[in-house]
């Protein structure tokens, strides 16, 4: 889902005030963290992930999160990255 920059910014403006819901280690992306990040996006659709280990390739690491969970990465701020997957049930 590519997001337009107004959208893009509501959500960056949102997720300011959310918590990470997932750190990124020493393991990298794991196939666990891949399904507690997938459960995450469904319970609450706009979630933040810490990363803290791999920061200088956390945007590879973010596209790929994004590409695993079906969702949209909107940015990544310094070792936070901000993913939204609509969902379904929803008409927001």
């Amino acid at each position: 889902m590519e997001l337009t920059s107004k959208r893009r910014a509501e959500l960056k403006a949102l997720a300011h005030e959310l918590d990470p819901v997932a750190h990124i280690g020493k393991f990298g992306v794991t196939p666990e963290s891949l399904t507690h990040i997938d459960k995450a996006l469904t319970d609450h659709q706009l979630i933040k992930v810490k990363f803290l280990g791999f920061k200088e390739t956390r945007k590879e690491l973010s596209e790929e999160i994004a590409s695993a969970t079906s969702c949209t990465l909107v940015d990544v701020i310094g070792n936070i990255a901000i993913f939204y997957r609509k969902n379904a049930e929803t008409s927001e």
